[in-house]
Protein backbone atom coordinates (compact mmCIF):
# COMPACT_ATOMS: atom_id res chain seq x y z
CA UNK A 1 0.00 0.00 0.00
CA UNK A 2 2.69 2.02 0.83
CA UNK A 3 3.81 1.78 -2.77
CA UNK A 4 0.58 2.95 -4.33
CA UNK A 5 0.74 5.96 -1.85
CA UNK A 6 3.92 7.10 -3.00
CA UNK A 7 3.07 6.12 -7.07
CA UNK A 8 0.46 8.72 -6.76
CA UNK A 9 2.28 11.05 -4.84
CA UNK A 10 5.37 11.34 -7.65
CA UNK A 11 2.75 10.84 -10.69
CA UNK A 12 1.00 14.02 -9.57
CA UNK A 13 4.22 15.74 -8.34
CA UNK A 14 5.43 14.84 -11.64
CA UNK A 15 2.82 16.58 -13.04
CA UNK A 16 1.89 19.40 -10.98
CA UNK A 17 5.53 20.15 -9.86
CA UNK A 18 6.75 21.84 -7.23
CA UNK A 19 6.86 21.11 -3.42
CA UNK A 20 3.04 21.58 -3.24
CA UNK A 21 2.53 18.79 -6.16
CA UNK A 22 4.51 16.21 -3.71
CA UNK A 23 2.28 16.44 -1.01
CA UNK A 24 -0.55 16.11 -2.82
CA UNK A 25 -2.09 19.62 -2.18
CA UNK A 26 -3.54 21.94 -5.08
CA UNK A 27 -2.71 25.46 -4.58
CA UNK A 28 -6.46 26.52 -5.84
CA UNK A 29 -8.11 24.37 -3.67
CA UNK A 30 -5.77 25.58 -0.54
CA UNK A 31 -6.59 29.31 -1.56
CA UNK A 32 -10.48 28.57 -2.11
CA UNK A 33 -10.72 26.69 1.08
CA UNK A 34 -8.75 29.09 3.19
CA UNK A 35 -10.83 31.94 2.15
CA UNK A 36 -14.13 30.10 2.77
CA UNK A 37 -11.89 29.49 6.55
CA UNK A 38 -11.40 33.07 6.75
CA UNK A 39 -15.04 34.44 5.51
CA UNK A 40 -16.56 31.53 8.18
CA UNK A 41 -14.18 32.67 11.23
CA UNK A 42 -15.15 36.37 10.25
CA UNK A 43 -19.27 35.15 10.09
CA UNK A 44 -18.85 33.38 13.34
CA UNK A 45 -17.18 36.56 15.31
CA UNK A 46 -19.98 39.03 13.92
CA UNK A 47 -22.87 36.75 14.17
CA UNK A 48 -22.53 33.71 16.34
CA UNK A 49 -19.53 34.25 18.92
CA UNK A 50 -21.31 37.60 20.35
CA UNK A 51 -24.78 35.60 21.64
CA UNK A 52 -22.22 32.58 22.85
CA UNK A 53 -20.12 35.25 24.65
CA UNK A 54 -23.64 37.13 25.82
CA UNK A 55 -25.14 34.07 27.14
CA UNK A 56 -21.91 32.79 29.02
CA UNK A 57 -21.68 35.59 30.65
CA UNK A 58 -25.36 35.96 31.48
CA UNK A 59 -24.94 32.57 32.61
CA UNK A 60 -21.92 33.26 34.81
CA UNK A 61 -23.31 36.26 36.17
CA UNK A 62 -26.55 33.86 37.36
CA UNK A 63 -23.96 31.55 38.66
CA UNK A 64 -22.23 34.46 40.74
CA UNK A 65 -25.59 35.85 42.14
CA UNK A 66 -26.54 32.45 43.38
CA UNK A 67 -23.75 31.62 45.13
CA UNK A 68 -24.03 35.06 46.59
CA UNK A 69 -28.11 34.18 47.26
CA UNK A 70 -26.77 31.34 48.75
CA UNK A 71 -24.27 32.94 51.11
CA UNK A 72 -26.67 35.39 51.92
CA UNK A 73 -28.94 32.42 52.77
CA UNK A 74 -26.63 30.59 54.84
CA UNK A 75 -25.75 34.00 56.87
CA UNK A 76 -29.16 34.51 57.18
CA UNK A 77 -29.81 30.68 58.18
CA UNK A 78 -26.92 30.82 60.47
CA UNK A 79 -28.58 33.90 62.06
CA UNK A 80 -32.05 32.46 62.47
CA UNK A 81 -30.07 29.11 64.01
CA UNK A 82 -28.29 31.70 66.89
CA UNK A 83 -32.06 33.32 66.84
CA UNK A 84 -33.60 30.18 67.68
CA UNK A 85 -31.04 28.97 70.31
CA UNK A 86 -31.30 32.25 72.33
CA UNK A 87 -35.17 32.01 72.16
CA UNK A 88 -34.83 28.19 73.35
CA UNK A 89 -32.81 29.72 75.97
CA UNK A 90 -35.25 32.48 76.74
CA UNK A 91 -37.50 29.81 77.06
CA UNK A 92 -36.10 27.61 79.30
CA UNK A 93 -35.42 30.60 81.06
CA UNK A 94 -38.81 31.37 81.61
CA UNK A 95 -40.43 28.41 82.26
CA UNK A 96 -37.82 27.55 85.06
CA UNK A 97 -38.75 30.80 86.52
CA UNK A 98 -42.61 30.34 86.00
CA UNK A 99 -41.85 26.32 87.82
CA UNK A 100 -39.79 28.54 90.46
CA UNK A 101 -43.07 30.94 91.38
CA UNK A 102 -45.57 28.48 90.96
CA UNK A 103 -43.57 26.42 93.39
CA UNK A 104 -43.41 29.56 95.77
CA UNK A 105 -47.31 29.96 95.22
CA UNK A 106 -48.27 26.52 96.30
CA UNK A 107 -45.91 27.21 99.04
CA UNK A 108 -47.29 30.01 99.99
CA UNK A 109 -51.04 28.20 99.76
CA UNK A 110 -49.70 25.43 101.90
CA UNK A 111 -48.73 27.76 104.57
CA UNK A 112 -51.63 29.90 104.52
CA UNK A 113 -54.32 26.54 104.60
CA UNK A 114 -51.87 25.19 107.54
CA UNK A 115 -52.46 28.80 109.09
CA UNK A 116 -56.21 28.27 108.60
CA UNK A 117 -55.92 24.96 109.83
CA UNK A 118 -54.12 26.04 112.90
CA UNK A 119 -56.69 28.81 113.66
CA UNK A 120 -59.62 26.94 112.80
CA UNK A 121 -58.21 24.52 115.52
CA UNK A 122 -57.06 26.78 118.13
CA UNK A 123 -60.91 28.51 117.41
CA UNK A 124 -62.38 24.90 118.03
CA UNK A 125 -60.25 24.15 121.10
CA UNK A 126 -61.12 27.11 122.52
CA UNK A 127 -64.84 26.93 122.06
CA UNK A 128 -64.60 23.19 123.17
CA UNK A 129 -62.93 24.69 126.85
CA UNK A 130 -65.82 27.57 126.72
CA UNK A 131 -68.30 24.75 126.62
CA UNK A 132 -66.57 22.46 128.93
CA UNK A 133 -66.45 25.78 131.93
CA UNK A 134 -69.96 26.26 130.74
CA UNK A 135 -71.20 22.65 131.77
CA UNK A 136 -68.53 22.89 134.54
CA UNK A 137 -70.49 25.78 136.10
CA UNK A 138 -74.11 24.19 135.40
CA UNK A 139 -72.44 21.03 136.75
CA UNK A 140 -71.52 23.22 139.95
CA UNK A 141 -75.19 25.05 140.41
CA UNK A 142 -76.79 21.77 140.14
CA UNK A 143 -74.36 20.12 142.24
CA UNK A 144 -74.75 23.27 144.49
CA UNK A 145 -78.98 22.94 144.49
CA UNK A 146 -78.81 19.19 144.79
CA UNK A 147 -76.55 19.75 147.70
CA UNK A 148 -78.83 22.05 149.14
CA UNK A 149 -81.86 19.79 148.49
CA UNK A 150 -79.80 16.64 150.17
CA UNK A 151 -78.58 19.11 153.11
CA UNK A 152 -82.36 20.20 153.62
CA UNK A 153 -83.72 16.78 153.96
CA UNK A 154 -80.92 15.77 156.15
CA UNK A 155 -81.73 18.73 158.44
CA UNK A 156 -85.40 18.01 158.79
CA UNK A 157 -84.70 14.43 159.86
CA UNK A 158 -81.88 15.62 162.13
CA UNK A 159 -84.60 18.26 163.42
CA UNK A 160 -87.29 16.48 163.14
CA UNK A 161 -89.35 19.53 162.36
CA UNK A 162 -89.81 21.32 158.82
CA UNK A 163 -87.98 24.60 159.82
CA UNK A 164 -89.11 27.99 157.40
CA UNK A 165 -87.55 28.19 154.19
CA UNK A 166 -85.91 31.49 155.49
CA UNK A 167 -84.16 29.76 158.29
CA UNK A 168 -83.67 26.47 156.45
CA UNK A 169 -82.21 28.48 153.57
CA UNK A 170 -79.55 30.43 156.01
CA UNK A 171 -78.85 27.36 158.21
CA UNK A 172 -77.85 25.23 154.61
CA UNK A 173 -75.91 28.17 153.10
CA UNK A 174 -74.05 28.48 156.21
CA UNK A 175 -73.48 24.75 156.23
CA UNK A 176 -72.83 24.69 152.60
CA UNK A 177 -69.72 27.50 152.97
CA UNK A 178 -68.25 25.88 156.11
CA UNK A 179 -67.93 22.24 153.82
CA UNK A 180 -66.22 24.44 151.11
Amino acid sequence: MNQIVTQFASTEAAAKGGVFGALGIDLQTLVFQLIAFLILVWLLGKFVYPHLIKAIDQREDQIKAGAKAAAAAEKKAEAAQADVANLLKEARKEASQIVATAKKEASAVVEKSEAKAKTRAEKIVEDAHDQIEKDVIAARKALHNDTIDLVAMATEKIVGKVVTDKIDDTVIATAVKEAK
